[in-house]
């Protein structure tokens, strides 16, 4: 805050536009615990998974980035893996009381709570129900799957309530734009590069579904059923991710494209967490020697296509979100203000 009277300057500082009001300061703690709770209990499942693999934790390591390196035997995926390292950021950003944080972690809940109803549909089928009793892991899953469930709760109860009164702003000097309508901007190619990724990836999903040998109404219902694998898995399925990723994809590219200030965090952890997923595919073809032959075939060009433009449109969202020419929560940084009040000639 620059305040002038006279030749006398008040440079006290105002309120960090990027911190959350007190009064949601109970909603973000409880968030934040909850999701490094959780991410704990990935974090636990995935050691289990080294100690019993057949390979040592260098494999491991490799595994996270080629995917062909590390043998099948890991409990849990590079989903849950991304996803754990996001929801521990989200909840050191929550426990910060940044505000960005808010629609990651309402973000977070709702991937939680959608695994939690798929499991929960397949707890129907009573022979799934029975592998949990047999499985000698069984009861660690289901209780892995049930505070997930509290978790996703109580995240979203404690954030949908924590929407922030809109700070007062300095208006723009005299040619220049406001940083409303720079993040606007910025916020609507984010959107655009959301949505042509979703369309990307739903055509590859409709080809799938319509290639031969392919039993549609079992892949719909995997993305909904738990119990269509017909073993306890808690990696999430490819049709699970697949039709997740696309809706993601399609509901924060539409809340870009009308310049919704508060999605930031959410684009900047879904761009993250696609854009990991992309370099995965990446050193997959760079190990399997794809790349000599993607252009043999139209599919093989337009997967490499693909590929590219995800590499390239999820990092550019990544740069885009995290807001360089701004502050904490799209506010102008303090050398702005500080160039408002300086005259051209050096003086008040």
């Amino acid at each position: 805050m620059v305040m002038q009277d006279g030749g006398t300057v008040d440079a006290r500082p105002g309120p960090d536009p990027g911190r959350a009001a007190p009064e949601h300061s109970g909603a973000y703690l409880a968030t934040g615990l909850c999701l490094t709770l959780y991410a704990g209990v990935l974090s636990a499942w995935t050691i289990f998974g080294i100690t019993q693999g057949n390979g040592g934790t260098w494999d491991f390591v490799e595994g996270l980035f080629n995917p062909g390196a590390y043998p099948p035997t890991q409990i849990l995926g590079p989903y849950e893996w991304a996803f754990t390292i996001a929801f521990l950021v989200i909840a050191g950003m929550t426990l910060a009381q940044r505000r960005v944080a808010r629609s990651a972690a309402l973000l977070s809940g709702f991937v939680l709570l959608a695994l939690s109803l798929r499991e929960g549909v397949g707890l129907l089928h009573a022979a799934y129900r029975h592998q949990y009793s047999n499985d000698p892991l069984g009861s660690w899953a289901l209780a892995t799957r049930g505070l997930g469930v509290v978790v996703a709760l109580v995240v979203l109860f404690s954030m949908f309530p924590a929407t922030e009164r809109e700070q007062d702003g300095h208006p723009p000097v005299s040619g220049t734009t406001g940083p409303d309508d720079r993040w606007r901007r910025l916020s609507r190619i984010c959107g655009v590069l959301f949505l042509i990724m979703a369309l990307a990836e739903l055509g590859w999903a409709l080809r799938d579904l319509t290639a031969n040998g392919v039993d549609a109404a079992r892949y719909l219902r995997g993305v909904v059923d738990g119990s269509v694998l017909g073993a306890l898995d808690l990696a999430a399925s490819a049709e699970f991710t697949t039709v997740g990723s696309v809706l993601v994809l399609l509901v924060l590219g539409v809340l870009a494209l009308r310049g919704r200030r508060e999605i930031r965090g959410a684009l900047l952890v879904f761009a993250a967490l696609e854009l990991y997923m992309t370099v995965r595919t990446v050193v997959w073809l760079t190990v399997s020697d794809f790349f000599n032959r993607s252009f043999e075939t139209t599919e093989g060009a337009l997967s490499m296509a693909t590929t590219a433009y995800g590499l390239a449109a999820m990092t550019s969202v990544v740069v885009l979100a995290t807001g360089r020419g701004f502050g904490p929560y799209d506010g102008i940084r303090t050398e702005g203000v500080r160039a408002a009040a300086v005259g051209r000639e050096g003086w008040l």
